[in-house]
């Protein structure tokens, strides 16, 4: 028996020694925490920075999505339109210094490991890589499990997970904001009830495929919820052995129907909704949206909505949580470590992107939660902030002002949170060390674009329509949202030839711009049809006025001329 027990210590010294994520020392946080704000017991370092800085697509600016942590502590983040980076820490300094670039190069949103495999997926497909214990860079084939899925203008990025029976689940989202004639503009109206039930044959909503077959289709699929607007927030409880997911809500509530609702409403009352997801669920979309402030399933514009009538068909799933509304949810992981304290075991992580649809009022979201589960795997209904700071200003309103823009989390074989930001490509790793002394909270000021929204002329039918219309999309000050919506200010097609802008006004960018042209996730509509000659004319000038001064002012005759030549 003494041999026994001095062979068990052995193997146990051993298997302790070839699992440093047991026995490694925690890295060196850096005094500010990578200038994020953590909770005290906390603290962060930079793991690497800049990936996407000077990686354009094209004329697109690449993006960084989201990470997965592979089991020997290797990180990996997947590039929007570009390729994966594969991220080591060769010297045990917390931070990554070999960085390789790999994958087909068509782009996409998702990555996991699972049973073996490095997933990850496009716009259209979902492939594998098998996973080599040590490699960092796959020399494995590249598999393609799903093919050839939906995907169209926007809401094409590719969410999946994986259940605990060889299920893999893949979401194909609504190209559409509501389903309706037209999408986004006033007066919209939603399609009759046989033709979105057509629709979500094929869109919004999660199919379940098998996670070991090849070369799939979604007619390999079945249909597993739906009701969906668009959800890349999707992650399994192994207690309760359920999918969980926050789907982003609608937009532009004041443009459909500014008779019943107006920049406020916009701004607070369609909420993030988190579903526990199950066969067959149904979360209401299009038909409704679920208001934060009323605690109620509201009837969308689209089809009858007036900011009061309630819905409460009962196929329509409630949310567990009702986030605020444009809060933008991202990558969603389960706490799986033991480094943090208990209360974060079996909880969900939650990245949120931040909001652009609240302008011309504050942005909000931007941020980090943990959404507390309790021992049955089930969430208790409430959530928390974990790690803010991300914007380093409190107060702004055009989302180019903010410094960073969280996207992807995912947890590490040690118990470690890797996060993500979207714009310059920083990845930190958040440690918990039980320090009772916490950095003083930091804030930065970023420089405001010129020009300020208050600097802005408001009183002309012109500066009422882009305030009330198109500031939503491309902010006060005319800066955009960088891969959503094209900046006005210092753009060549405002300051540039004036047919050509009037145009793109009346007939929508489309329709007028060449299509090699850097594309956006969102697409502007035709304004013919719903503006006159003069308001046109108002808003053109409005553009010239703030955004490219030299350039000269259009008439409303100029705009009739244009129409009468284009109309059909």
């Amino acid at each position: 028996m003494k041999n026994c027990k001095a062979f068990s210590l052995v193997a146990t010294l051993a298997a302790l020694s070839a699992c440093s994520c047991v026995i490694a020392a925690l890295p060196q946080p850096d005094p500010d925490d990578g200038s994020i704000i953590l909770p005290p017991g906390f603290r962060a370092l930079v793991f690497a920075d800049n990936l996407v800085v000077g990686k354009n697509i094209g004329r697109t600016h690449e993006n960084l999505r989201f990470l997965a942590v592979a089991p020997n502590g290797d990180v990996y983040a997947k590039g929007k339109f570009g390729k994966i980076w594969a991220l080591r820490d060769t010297n045990d300094d917390g931070r990554a210094d070999q960085i390789e670039e790999f994958g087909p190069g068509d782009g996409g949103t998702h990555i996991a490991f699972h049973d073996g495999y490095l997933y990850h997926s496009s716009r259209t497909s979902v492939y594998r890589y098998k996973y080599i214990p040590g490699e960092l860079v796959p020399s494995s084939p590249l598999e393609v499990v799903i093919r050839d899925l939906p995907a169209e203008a926007d809401h094409d990025a590719k969410a999946f997970e994986f259940d605990d029976s060889g299920g893999l689940v893949v979401e194909v989202g609504s190209p559409y904001n509501v389903y309706s004639k037209p999408d986004r503009q006033f007066g919209a109206k939603g399609f009759s009830n046989e033709e979105v039930a057509q629709f979500q044959l094929k869109y919004g909503g999660f199919w379940r495929f098998d996670a070991n077959k090849l070369n799939q289709t979604q007619a390999d699929g079945v249909r597993f919820s739906t009701g969906h607007r668009h959800s890349l927030a999707l992650a399994w409880q192994p207690t309760s052995r359920n999918f969980f997911m926050a789907m982003m809500g609608r937009d532009n509530l004041n443009i459909v129907d500014p008779e019943h609702y107006d920049a406020l409403d916009n701004a607070e009352r369609d909420a993030e909704e988190f579903h526990l997801l199950k066969q067959d669920t149904n979360i209401g979309w299009p038909y409704t949206y679920w208001d934060p402030i009323k605690n109620a399933r509201m009837r969308a514009p689209e089809y009858g909505g007036d900011n009061h009538r309630r819905d409460d068909n009962p196929q329509f799933d409630k949310p567990a949580i009702a986030f605020p509304a444009h809060w933008a949810p991202m990558q969603l992981c389960v706490y799986s470590g033991t480094q943090f304290p208990e209360k974060y075991r079996g909880g969900m992580f939650l990245a949120f992107h931040g909001s652009w649809n609240r302008s011309p009022r504050p942005q909000a979201g931007y941020k980090i939660v943990f959404l507390p589960f309790d021992a049955q795997g089930m969430p208790t209904g409430g959530y928390e902030d974990f790690a803010t700071g991300f914007p380093g200003v409190d107060y702004f309103t055009n989302t180019s002002d903010a410094r960073y823009r969280p996207v992807g989390v995912a947890v590490g074989p040690d118990g470690s949170l890797y996060l993500s930001e979207t714009q310059r490509g920083r990845i930190w790793r958040v440690i918990y060390t039980g320090e009772t002394q916490h950095p003083a909270e930091r804030k930065v000021s970023v420089p405001q674009p010129a020009p300020q929204s208050s600097q802005l002329e408001t009183n002309t039918p012109g500066a009422r329509i882009y305030e009330s219309v198109c500031a939503a999309c491309h902010m006060a000050n005319g800066s955009g949202v960088p891969s959503m919506q094209p900046a006005l200010a210092g753009s060549a097609v405002v300051a540039g030839d004036t047919n050509r802008l009037i145009k793109v006004v009346l007939l929508g960018p489309a329709a007028v711009l060449p299509a090699d042209r850097e594309k956006f996730s969102n697409v502007m509509p035709p304004f013919g049809a719903v503006y006159s000659d003069v308001e046109i004319a108002s808003v053109i000038n409005y553009l010239r006025k703030n955004f490219a001064p030299a350039a000269t002012a259009v008439t409303p005759a100029q705009v009739a001329a244009m129409r009468e030549v284009h109309s059909p």
